[in-house]
């Protein structure tokens, strides 16, 4: 059975001082956590070593925004898995759709950074999703077939199966607006049908595959309770103790 991960990627927010303070709110409402659910906070890097060490001994895992897919070298303003590892993270975000808006990148560099995430020992959190224009066009299954396609490329079944894939249609990041859970179901399916062709069935059906775009409490536990979502990248809703541990507290039990 999959487990179910709830993630939450703080994006731009959160100073340490203010990281601190929401960490230290959070430990005491994840203390009891359901025993298919696992829960990752991605704050930004500054906070990154300051929070793994608040964590220690929760039940919270720590996770990085982004990656660089180089080891180490000349590229100012970068970090490295290296970095990240000895700041104590265990995951990574990468490809969420503000990078590829706003810094261009592509389902090739992606697939560099999730190949060098996996030989160090990273968990990569891969994110995928259509822009609106594309949802209107109906060509919703054939944008996502080429970004799994393109960002899976040369990864083994057995990296595979430390990898999350995050599914964020563009439309519903930040907008307020959310895929229904059929919409969001839909596209699940069809990236496990997907992955099932690309790999196996098995591998397919062990795959973790979140849902990303506006998830907040009233209708986390809806999105969840469908067959493929095995869990949530939860942006706005995270940055309050109390609303992401809501969103924990939806998780079904499977």
């Amino acid at each position: 059975m999959r487990r179910t991960v709830i993630a939450g990627n703080w994006k731009m927010f959160k100073t340490v001082d203010e990281s601190v303070e929401l960490v230290t709110a959070l430990k005491p409402l994840t203390s009891n956590l359901k025993p298919n659910v696992d829960v990752i906070v991605c704050p930004p890097f500054t906070s990154l070593a300051i929070v793994a060490n608040l964590l220690k001994g929760s039940n919270v895992k720590l996770g990085a925004q982004n990656m660089s897919e180089q080891d180490e070298g000349a590229y100012t303003g970068e970090v490295s898995w290296k970095m990240l590892k000895s700041a104590g993270c265990e995951y990574v975000i990468l490809g969420h759709s503000e990078r590829r808006q706003y810094f261009g990148e592509t389902n090739e560099l992606i697939n560099l950074k999730a190949k060098k995430a996996l030989a160090n020992g990273l968990r990569p959190i891969i994110c995928v999703g259509e822009k609106l224009d594309e949802r209107e066009k109906g060509v919703t299954e054939q944008i996502i077939s080429t970004q799994i396609k393109g960002v899976l490329g040369g990864i083994s079944s057995d990296d595979l199966k430390k990898v999350i894939i995050a599914y964020e249609p563009v439309w519903a990041i930040g907008t307020g607006k959310t895929a229904s859970p059929l919409q969001a179901e839909e596209v699940h399916q069809h990236i496990r049908k997907l992955v099932a062709q690309l790999y196996s069935w098995n591998v397919a059906e062990g795959l973790v595959i979140q849902y990303g775009g506006s998830v907040k409490p009233d209708n986390a536990a809806e999105l969840l309770a469908q067959d493929d979502i095995d869990g949530a990248l939860v942006g706005g809703a995270c940055l309050k103790a109390d609303s992401f541990a809501s969103i924990i507290s939806a998780s079904p039990s499977r």
